[in-house]
């Protein structure tokens, strides 16, 4: 169900290319939260009535015992959402208040929105809950760790299948013969617990062998570090578990540049690194700028061809408001 006023031509991949939290860290979540007013779970936006862009940019001073990827999980980014958003902070030492980007605006994705939307390139899903009659439609965001070289995550439009809470998990034939040359001979079965690298909530998608699952490994959140399945924090996928029914449509994208506007009209862009890190052409460059002059929202604009350019050479994630 598309809840805005009117549909936003935003880019597509495929017109671009035309071809275990800690108490501390929870604590430091339920501050930030206070601190902003906002009585919403972490991740939860209203759906914007204009434009296609929730929340907001901040900062938090770090303490003597913060690591970058402390204060990424307590404020729902990724790995690679604060570190390049904070390129000049040490990613474990970041120092006693030194101040720290939370980029927790986000451009939301150019697709239906319904169900589970996963863009690869952002590393990051968003999920379109069904609301209640006279209940504020509402978007939830959360980082994701997706496939690694070689194991891309799969693209298109699935379904959840079932959920499993305290799975098993069988290490594939791949997997376990990599550990036996390496010396190392995996078990046929991983019983529900701490070695489990599937944690405590798995959510089967209706491609075999792919998942949407928690991790024993969360500082792998935010990276392409899997081998195709999605990871989750365990605490968000623990909040959104029961609350996704079985056969909610799951729509995989490869969005790396994407299109915002304001609810003022305002314009911006953000790229990625594409996976296949293909460097952006002229071609991409032409077809960025030609959808932001044609954009319906507003008058017809003039474009910075040199400021766009510049966005998609650095490919750092993020937003930028076109002058």
């Amino acid at each position: 169900m598309i809840s805005t006023a009117r549909r936003y031509p935003l880019t597509r991949v495929k017109q671009l290319w035309l071809g275990s939290i800690t108490l501390g860290a929870w604590l430091l979540a339920s501050s930030a939260a206070a601190a902003s007013g906002s009585d919403s779970p972490r991740g939860h936006y209203p759906l914007p009535e204009n434009g296609n862009m929730v929340g907001e940019v901040s900062t938090v001073a770090a303490t003597e015992e913060d690591t970058l990827m402390d204060i990424a999980r307590a404020h729902n980014v990724g790995y690679e959402e604060i570190r390049m958003a904070n390129p000049d902070v040490s990613l474990w030492v970041p120092g006693e208040g030194t101040e720290v980007t939370i980029p927790g605006q986000f451009i939301l994705p150019d697709e239906e929105r319904t169900g589970i939307v996963i863009n690869v390139a952002e590393l990051r899903l968003y999920y379109y809950p069904d609301v209640k009659a006279g209940e504020t439609p509402r978007v939830e965001t959360y980082p994701i760790g997706i496939g690694r070289d070689a194991f891309n995550t799969p693209l298109g439009i699935t379904k959840t299948t079932m959920r499993l809470e305290n799975p098993a998990w069988y290490p594939p034939e791949s997997i376990r013969r990599e550990a036996t040359e390496r010396g190392d001979p995996a078990p046929a079965v991983v019983p529900p617990g701490a070695e489990n690298p599937l944690g405590r909530f798995t959510m089967l998608l209706d491609i075999p062998g792919y998942m949407i699952h928690s991790t024993n490994q969360p500082d792998g959140v935010g990276m392409r570090a899997s081998r195709g399945c999605i990871r989750m924090y365990p605490e968000d996928i623990e909040s959104v578990f029961w609350r996704v029914p079985v056969g909610t449509q799951v729509n995989i994208i490869d969005a790396p540049i994407k299109l915002g506007w304001g609810a003022n009209d305002e314009s911006f862009v953000q790229a990625f690194t594409s996976t296949d890190e293909k460097a952006y052409g002229m071609e991409t460059l032409l077809n960025v700028v030609g959808l932001i002059e044609q954009y319906e929202g507003g008058n017809p604009r003039s474009v910075d061809y040199e400021q766009v350019r510049e966005v998609l050479d650095q490919s750092n994630g993020q937003i930028v408001p076109l002058s």
